[in-house]
């Protein structure tokens, strides 16, 4: 193993105070670092917003002096997920290419490997010289770095790993073994609090059913879809129409379908609450919320099945990326969009349903109780259409479900489905408030929210449980209209 050089990319910690005996001025790499950190010591706070479209990699190197994330010029070059093994690279030329002042010293933290032990990175010559390090290849990563990058070539979901062995050069960049790490390596006793929304463009969108149209906005005024002019600015709209099994004879059912639309805006939610006992942080979240609408509208009689039967109609995957700080943290969304039917068979429906409002699905982390689920929604509807014909019962959703991660693992499954229930013994014809009825009859709206916390929620270096835990089922229902005589 050749002789390794020191980390020349791994920054002076930032947001840390200055000892009190005189130090060499900053070099421009180090007043950027303390600016990463952005919040004073004194709250040790970190600003959480959308990162930028070339977001750069972050690294620490725990448990050493001054081992705190910073911003660096590294790139993940390659990443194989069987062998875990990555590609390090440099954006930086040279090491002569920096700003840094002569007398600044190597940014490897002091407890790194010594630079001629088998776990530091290749080089020709010591770093303690200056002459050499001008002519020596920029020094990649080291043994004990945790790195954080943005999506990357075999990583699309962004990467979060410690580097447990430097195995060579290669013409790309530095090979290293890697092992997944933890968030805390990287934030510490930092705190840090965000909603980011998700840019409807961002979205990967696979339509599962023919008739499915997607439309969206953005600022400039560039827009997608047919309803694409009229969809507010961060929302994504999905206009569908599906034909349902029917029940009968033609001569006695209707033809059954759903046509409709729902109309979503979602943000990730993210928390962290610092650092607390046994180095696990003291807070922690991890969810979606967002506003919601949908006008849809449910006709015909439907094939009975008690069991509720979903389609989806359309999958989406975005995979927004928040800057911490330094520090570029990869959220993974999924939605799944579907129609949902459940009924006896016995009863034709001519319902419609206006929706609005908002929803809020995660967990959260506490040392005195680990971590337990949040889940709300506040939805409001409007005056329906309504026709009800016969015995029976049968109710209809259209929901969606998302689920939600951290660089590749998912923490958060949430289930959203408003939906709309209709019984009655008789026929009622009618447009709200106004009806026409014969028999009793009642039509509800309502919503379920339901979901399930996964082990890799520990990914925030929370203790592991050892069990998936359910979020608590939210359901509410209201009458839409009702009455008539038996």
């Amino acid at each position: 193993m050749p002789a390794i050089a020191a980390s020349a990319l791994l920054l002076a910690a930032g947001c840390s105070s200055p000892p009190p005996q005189a130090e060499p001025p900053a070099s421009p790499s180090a007043r950027q670092t303390e600016a990463d950190t952005s919040a004073s010591s004194a709250d040790r706070s970190l600003t959480v917003a959308a990162a930028p479209a070339d977001t750069p990699t972050a690294a620490a190197h725990p448990g050493s002096s001054g081992g705190e994330a910073h911003r660096t010029e590294l790139d993940v070059a390659s990443y194989d997920a069987k062998t875990r093994r990555a590609v390090i690279s440099s954006t930086a030329s040279s090491p002569s290419s920096s700003n840094d002042d002569p007398g600044t010293p190597s940014s490897a933290p002091p407890n790194s490997p010594s630079p001629t032990s088998p776990e530091a990175s290749a080089s020709s010559a010591s770093p303690a010289s200056p002459s050499a390090s001008t002519s020596a290849a920029p020094h990649r990563t080291a043994v004990g770095d945790v790195i954080a990058s943005a999506p990357a070539p075999g990583a699309p979901e962004g990467l979060l790993a410690e580097v447990t062995k430097v195995i060579g050069e290669t013409d790309k960049g530095t090979e290293v073994q890697t092992e997944p790490a933890q968030l805390n390596a990287l934030l510490r006793n930092k705190t840090a609090k965000g909603s980011v929304p998700v840019d409807p463009a961002a979205f990967d969108i696979d339509t599962l059913l023919p008739d499915v149209h997607v439309s969206w906005k953005r600022t400039g005024d560039v827009h997608v879809g047919p309803k694409g002019a009229t969809v507010p600015l961060g929302s994504l709209r999905l206009d569908v129409r599906a034909e349902l099994p029917t029940v009968g004879n033609k001569s006695a059912s209707a033809a059954a379908s759903v046509s409709g639309f729902v109309q979503v805006a979602p943000q990730v939610d993210f928390r962290y609450g610092g650092e607390g006992a046994k180095a696990a942080p003291a807070s922690a979240y991890l969810g979606v919320s967002g506003k919601w609408s949908s006008d849809w509208s449910l006709k015909g009689r439907v094939k009975g099945s008690a069991t509720p039967v979903r389609i989806p109609f359309a999958t989406l995957h975005a995979d927004p990326v928040l800057q911490v700080g330094p520090v570029p943290v990869v959220v993974n969304l999924d939605l799944t969009c579907y129609v949902q039917i459940s009924g006896d068979g016995k009863i034709t429906v001519d319902v419609e349903q206006n929706l609005k409002g908002d929803f809020k699905a995660g967990g959260t982390f506490g040392l005195g109780k680990g971590w337990t689920p949040v889940s709300s929604s506040n939805m409001k509807s409007t005056p329906v259409h309504t026709s009800v014909t016969t015995a029976g019962s049968v109710q209809a959703a259209l929901g969606a479900q998302a689920t939600v991660g951290l660089y590749g693992s998912v923490g958060v499954i949430a289930d959203l489905a408003p939906y709309v229930r209709s019984e009655g013994n008789a026929k009622v014809t009618g447009t709200g408030p106004v009806f026409s009825t014969k028999g009793s009859w009642a039509v509800y709206g309502g919503v379920d929210l339901r979901g399930t916390l996964r082990l890799q929620l520990t990914i925030f270096g929370t203790p592991v449980f050892h069990r998936d835990i359910p979020l608590g089922a939210l359901h509410r229902e209201w009458k839409l209209a009702g009455g008539g005589k038996s």
